[in-house]
């Protein structure tokens, strides 16, 4: 629910502020396919549970993968952030619901490819950092081609819908996460209030 309600009532709204809808719309629509490609290479992918893909693969892939898609949420939360304090805010509480789950299932994933408990927190930090890195180019970016601040709220758009569409929504409908049809809706409600409110 916040990451549809942050792509959808505040990232696009900023980005249509400055862009025409036709802009706006095709730079989320290639978002999306670039997400599409690079999950599809497996530099990218969300997972919530211990039989995801991801899991067959060696653990310097899901290592490489995680500081990647850490890189593209500092670029998301930086540039939410130049647009507005409360638009970074939104921003940062959509990416920390999808984060940290994910964060956790990575450890699990280096547990099991044999990795110490404090060897796995400390790959995870390592990826973490990423994001700072990625909020540094954004920033840079955004000082020095203006311009650029409403195509990156839309790929950013991008990126959280997709996360939305293609990992958590599927995994709601399989009962993977959790099968009470009426709490799921209520949830999603509640995060996309959480980004009204």
């Amino acid at each position: 629910g916040a990451l549809l309600g942050v792509a959808l009532l505040a990232l696009l709204p900023e980005a249509l502020a400055e862009l025409s809808p036709q802009a706006v719309f095709g730079t989320l629509l290639a978002g999306i396919l670039i997400f599409f490609v690079l999950e599809k290479l497996v530099l990218l992918r969300h997972c919530h549970t211990d039989e995801c893909q991801v899991h067959g693969a060696t653990a310097p892939l899901v290592f490489v993968g995680d500081a990647f898609h850490n890189f593209l949420d500092g670029a998301i939360i930086c540039t939410a952030v130049l647009t507005s304090v409360p638009l970074g805010i939104n921003t940062a509480i959509a990416v920390a619901a999808h984060e940290i789950p994910q964060e956790v299932g990575d450890v699990a994933v280096l547990l099991a490819a044999g990795y110490s408990r404090s060897q796995a927190l400390l790959l995870n930090i390592v990826t973490g950092v990423s994001g700072i890195l990625g909020a540094i180019v954004a920033f840079t970016a955004v000082e020095i081609v203006p311009g650029i601040r409403p195509y990156v709220l839309a790929i950013s758009s991008a990126s959280l819908l997709y996360i939305a569409m293609s990992d958590l929504i599927p995994d709601l409908h399989r009962g993977t996460i959790d099968a009470s049809a009426l709490r799921q809706v209520i949830l999603i409600a509640a995060g996309i209030g959480t980004i009204v409110v």
